[in-house]
């Protein structure tokens, strides 16, 4: 047995250097090809975004098959992912040559005359590493993000979502660039290893404590980094909304992906005065869902493995809520289910109302006013998402004014994350940096600063030796003494003005001499 032990022990370590010298040779590799400034033209990243585009088309069949391994999901739930992910990269690459072109900028009046612009360069080399709950979109997304920007990326997919970690692996070097991008799969040990490199960026969704590793290892180059984390975002229902529609649409979100979404209403908020109607409307929303036995139901997914299982199970005991469950209520670890279920009476202080619960469970919180709602929220880190049924203009905005959350989205759940106009990001524990769209180019883009200045007027004044007439001018241009007016009123276009009223008066004196 010891014999045996340790030759495994031997084997893993062989297994690891290896492993090494192959991230080691590949990063090497693809900051040789960065330095070809290929990656930086408009032709090659429309090439790349078209091809992710092919390899979604092409291997439909494929990566639904994949999701379905890894997480019981409904067919129209992989069609809405992948959906998004193509919608990505068409968006992207209508708008790419736009956001590539340098943005000019006021220049101002102590650096004329001149121009100032700024210039969108790639950073180099991202890390892009992601999660399970949804393996396909988030690892193409990112992917879609560091492409636009000119970048060469490694992609590291959850391990624990394996089938679609193997998928991505093996298509993405038969459609995208294998010499700016590469696909490293594993688990703990092989993204340590990843994470001991040099990268330009990380990108990193997933949970608070694995973002702390990652910020680690950053910290070691100063390596700048986006973050795409959690935590228990709250849901509003007041007593003025729409209550059926805001069941409907809290259901649909909830036991969206069996509740496994990083932006799911964690939990809910009622008004008092609705309280016991809008459970019994969440039920019968449940149950036109997903049938009276959810188990049969295949529009309803399965967790992740057996660990979350467990964990998510053990939420729904007494001891961890103090309530009682209103709908639902039961679980299979082995098969990795968990019934979409509601709770009501929640001890505010209860462990559900701590942790984030990532699956089908919704406690609901009765309060009494928007203060006592705004406390339950306040006590809380601030979360990636927040969502309010409200109708009024007022409970509205005094939600939106005195909380904060990476996003809201009001009379509805999780659609703004698919709003590509809007970033795509959290705030304090919840995350860092954001993306989607024109907010994933520039995240992952350098805003190079560049002011280019004329040489034929260069005043003595700006050099030394200095004297009192030279002070003056000096105070004048930092603005410790106000302009004279006829120097304020010298910009661009203000010159262009006088300008065109000069070629005017000119003009119109030829015509009348003639």
């Amino acid at each position: 047995l010891v014999l045996v032990l340790v030759l495994v022990l031997v084997v893993l370590v062989v297994v690891v250097q290896d492993f090494s010298k192959q991230v080691v040779k590949a990063t090497s590799e693809l900051r040789a090809h960065f330095r070809t400034g290929k990656t930086k033209t408009a032709q090659w990243r429309v090439d790349q975004l078209n091809a992710i585009i092919r390899l979604v088309r092409e291997n439909e069949e494929r990566l639904v098959l994949a999701a379905k391994e890894d997480l019981g999901k409904p067919d129209s739930e992989v069609f809405l992912d992948l959906g998004g992910t193509v919608k990505h990269c068409e968006y992207t690459i209508e708008h790419l040559q736009d956001w590539m072109k340098p943005t000019p900028v006021p220049t101002p009046f102590v650096a004329k005359p001149g121009r100032s612009q700024i210039i969108y360069e790639p950073l180099g080399l991202v890390l892009v590493i992601t999660p399970w709950n949804f393996p396909l979109s988030l690892s193409l997304d990112c992917a879609v993000a560091a492409i636009s920007a000119g970048n060469c990326l490694v992609l590291k997919p959850s391990e624990i979502s394996a089938s679609t970690s193997r998928a991505l692996a093996e298509l993405i070097p038969r459609y995208l660039d294998p010499s700016a991008v590469r696909v490293f799969e594993g688990a703990v040990d092989e993204t340590s290893i990843l994470l001991q490199q040099r990268w330009d960026h990380i990108m990193y969704t997933g949970n608070g404590v694995v973002a702390k590793v990652v910020l680690e290892a950053a910290a070691k180059y100063l390596t700048p980094v986006t973050l795409e984390l959690g935590g228990k975002s709250p849901c509003v229902v007041w007593n003025d909304a729409d209550l059926e529609v805001a069941a409907r649409r809290i259901c649909w979100a909830k036991f969206f992906n069996a509740g496994q979404i990083c932006v799911a209403p964690d939990y809910l908020l009622v008004h008092e005065s609705i309280h016991d109607r809008f459970v019994e409307l969440l039920k019968k929303t449940i149950r036109d869902f997903f049938t009276e036995n959810p188990r049969n139901s295949n529009a309803f997914g399965r967790i992740i493995n057996t660990r979350h299982t467990e964990r998510i199970a053990k939420l729904i005991e007494p001891a961890s809520h103090g309530g009682s469950v209103a709908i639902g209520g039961s679980s299979d670890v082995a098969n990795k289910f968990i019934e979409p279920t509601v709770i009501v009476g929640v001890d505010r202080n209860s462990k559900i109302m701590q942790e984030e619960i990532f699956g089908p469970v919704l406690p609901v919180v009765r309060v009494e006013s928007m203060e006592d709602a705004l406390d339950v929220i306040l006590a809380k880190d601030k979360p990636l998402a927040m969502y309010i049924f409200s109708n009024g203009q007022q409970v509205q905005n005094r939600f939106l004014s005195e909380t904060s959350s990476g996003g809201v989205c009001i009379n509805d759940c999780l659609l703004h994350v698919s709003n590509i106009e809007l970033p795509f990001g959290g705030v304090g524990p919840s995350g860092m940096g954001a993306y989607h769209g024109h907010h994933g180019f520039k995240q992952l883009s350098h805003q190079r600063s560049v002011m280019t200045r004329a040489t034929w007027l260069d005043p003595q004044a700006r050099y030394p030796p200095g004297n009192t007439k030279n002070l003056h001018i000096t105070k004048m241009l930092s603005g410790l003494t106000p302009l004279p007016a006829y120097l304020r009123m010298f910009s661009l276009r203000n010159v262009g003005v006088l300008f065109a009223a000069a070629v005017a008066v000119t003009v119109a004196k030829l015509t009348s001499a003639l």
